[in-house]
């Protein structure tokens, strides 16, 4: 089942960094949940690559490190392309947001999910239809 949720790449760290305590147990449950529930959520090329970078800075050796990026491609996953590009430099002058922030906004947008889990963008922020949501944040 697709489910209608993007993941920023904070969320897929946490759930691999073992020394982020509180925060890698929560993300690990998130992600877990859905391959044992078999949903399908989406991400991008883009936070793909972020992980592997961030896995590796993090001690992962590259070889083991492509190998849990390479899991991810069984979801749903937007590639890279100008038209994205494109749409990120509409994202970033429209919101006043970085650009990297714009990309993953405009990746969301380009999946047409509704939710878009980040860490890092302002919870409850609304993007045209992707609303931020913290799945990190204490009760």
């Amino acid at each position: 089942m697709i489910v209608d949720v993007f993941l920023d790449t904070n969320i897929l760290v946490y759930a691999h960094d073992r020394d982020a305590g509180e925060k890698h147990l929560r993300a690990r449950a998130l992600v877990e949940g859905f391959w044992t529930n078999r949903e399908t959520p989406c991400v991008s090329v883009q936070v793909l690559q972020e992980l592997h970078v961030n896995l590796v800075r993090k001690g992962t050796d590259t070889e083991r490190s492509a190998q849990i990026v390479s899991r991810y491609f069984a979801w749903r996953l937007i590639d890279s392309t100008r038209h994205l590009l494109q749409q990120a430099f509409t994202v970033q002058q429209r919101w006043r947001i970085s650009f990297w922030d714009a990309l993953i906004v405009a990746a969301a947008q380009r999946a047409n999910t509704s939710e878009l889990w980040s860490e890092d963008l302002q919870d409850g922020q609304d993007y045209d239809g992707v609303r931020v949501v913290n799945p990190l944040k204490p009760a």
